[in-house]
């Protein structure tokens, strides 16, 4: 794998640790796949799903200390430069992406406008 800094997007340790210990419980070789759909409260949303088997051949593999993410070339346009995060504050514990084409978000961080 190349540098973490040179990918169109990173996957932070506290991700990578909470990715883990949610998959822990999945059958071997499940990853998370994040994704942009339209919809939500901003225009476009983040998906987070459980996907096995082999990924797509545009799709962009991120892997840091044992934990898989896979992202598809057309959530990647709008994804560039983000960082997947993992925040836990007294509101709630999720993952979260800290997107710079984001121009706008809801309240809740799961929803955004470029």
């Amino acid at each position: 794998m190349s540098d973490i800094q040179e990918l169109p997007v990173s996957l932070s340790e506290r991700a990578a640790k909470q990715i883990n210990k949610v998959l822990h419980t999945e059958a071997p070789g499940t990853v998370l796949r994040i994704g942009i759909i339209g919809g939500g409260c901003s225009g476009f949303q983040y998906t987070f799903n459980f996907d096995e088997g082999a990924p797509a051949e545009d799709d962009l593999v991120l892997e840091r200390n044992g934990a898989t993410v896979w992202i598809d070339a057309m959530s990647l346009e709008f994804m560039a430069g983000s960082e997947i995060d993992y925040v836990d504050e007294l509101i709630g514990a999720s993952f979260q992406i800290k997107n710079p084409n984001a121009q706008s978000a809801c309240g809740c961080g799961t929803s955004f406008a470029v």
